[in-house]
């Protein structure tokens, strides 16, 4: 059964990776719930995009003079209770606008940053008081750069969900990241046995070191499959848009991935940000939920997806 997996949360509706917007998502039927993890100057994960605070909360307003050279404010430099005095707000650009204008209004009620350890709480009392088994996705942000801010996040962020029951296989997690260095040592070095998602950028991003154009390759990705079990690409990454007939083409992507044994969850799936050559959201996730038979995707609306879904199963 294909996975909804809730990008930020329900972030389509409430500022993302806010508890509020998990709760959200998880009352949506989300299979799974996001969570991105950043360590504080204290040592705490908490769940943020980001590894900076100003496009998603007041911190130049509260904390004014704590940016770095480069103008931004870092939750490496900030304490965890600090941040916590922060207010989240819907997602801002460099200029300070929305975003995604028609989503939640920007500084409007009140919002914060939380813990990864809070959020596995919260995820675990929803399941107990419901009987469910919605999982978690938490991923790995910037390995290396947090190294170098003097923090092993990913062995950090491993103890923290083994202490909440994560440990095999058979739990309902999914760990990804960008660095698939890291996912190895993860797999081999730390032992971790939770399944491993490698997520597909492209090399011109920045967010790793890792040759994204190699892993698409067919030995690419049997390389990633002796470690991890699935691959995250980009939406783009899966089609082609604008072909003659005017329908979109597998890039043969989803199938080298499927036939080196990994499943294929896609990101991101917007109704208010469709990918090219798509006329609406209901076409967009058909295609790639029907035509290229994805695993399971990441979208900011997932009652949206949980109810085409719902209905392509009832034949509707």
């Amino acid at each position: 059964m294909l996975a909804v997996i809730a990008h930020r949360g329900a972030s389509g509706y409430l500022p993302e990776h806010t508890l509020p917007a998990k709760a959200m998502a998880y009352a949506m039927g989300a299979d799974f719930l996001e969570q991105d993890v950043v360590a504080t100057r204290d040592d705490e994960l908490v769940v943020l995009h980001d590894i900076h605070l100003d496009r998603v909360t007041d911190v130049a307003a509260r904390y004014p003079g704590r940016a770095r050279a480069d103008g931004r404010y870092y939750v490496r430099d900030f304490d965890v209770a600090e941040i916590r005095t922060l207010s989240v707000t819907e997602r801002l650009d460099e200029d300070g606008q929305p975003v995604y204008p028609g989503r939640f209004p920007p500084h409007s009620g009140r919002f914060a940053v939380h813990t990864l350890a809070e959020e596995l709480v919260l995820v675990a009392g929803l399941n107990r008081a419901t009987g469910g088994n919605t999982g978690v996705y938490p991923e790995i942000k910037r390995p290396a750069w947090h190294l170098e801010q003097g923090i092993d996040i990913t062995a950090a962020m491993t103890e923290v969900l083994a202490a909440h029951g994560y440990t095999g296989p058979e739990d309902a997690i999914f760990v990804q990241c960008f660095d698939a260095g890291e996912l190895v040592r993860v797999r081999h070095e730390l032992g971790c046995q939770v399944r491993l998602v490698q997520l597909i950028g492209e090399n011109s991003w920045g967010e790793s070191d890792t040759d994204y154009e190699y892993l698409r390759t067919e030995s690419g990705l049997a390389e990633l499959a002796r470690s991890v079990d699935a691959i995250g690409p980009w939406v783009n990454q899966l089609y082609t848009a604008g072909t003659a007939d005017g329908l979109p083409r597998s890039s043969g992507l989803t199938e080298r991935a499927h036939n080196a044994g990994l499943l294929v969850h896609p990101y991101t799936f917007r109704r208010d940000d469709l990918a090219p050559g798509f006329g609406s959201f209901e076409e967009m996730v058909r295609y790639f939920c029907v035509d290229l038979a994805v695993d399971g995707l990441f979208t900011d609306f997932p009652d949206r997806v949980r109810q085409l879904l719902n209905d392509r199963a009832d034949g509707r």
